[in-house]
């Protein structure tokens, strides 16, 4: 994680900590933070490689949403 993604995920947990939740529900909300992150990451990876193939992919993701 970058130092931003960082910073924003104690921040996350720091607001979740102070919610009314169980221990068990606090543990999954973490869990499903850290799978997000991962997947934003893996679609960042990704799309860095295609759009290294060609400059029409950056435009495709852009028409699609993506980015």
């Amino acid at each position: 994680m970058s130092n931003k993604d960082i910073k924003r995920f104690q921040e996350i947990r720091q607001h979740i900590d102070k919610l009314e939740l169980s221990e068990e529900e606090k543990s999954n909300s973490y869990k499903h933070i850290e799978e997000w992150y991962a997947e934003d990451k893996s679609f960042g990876t990704i799309y860095q490689e295609l759009a290294a193939i060609s400059p029409k992919i950056e435009a495709l993701f852009q028409e699609m949403g993506l980015i």
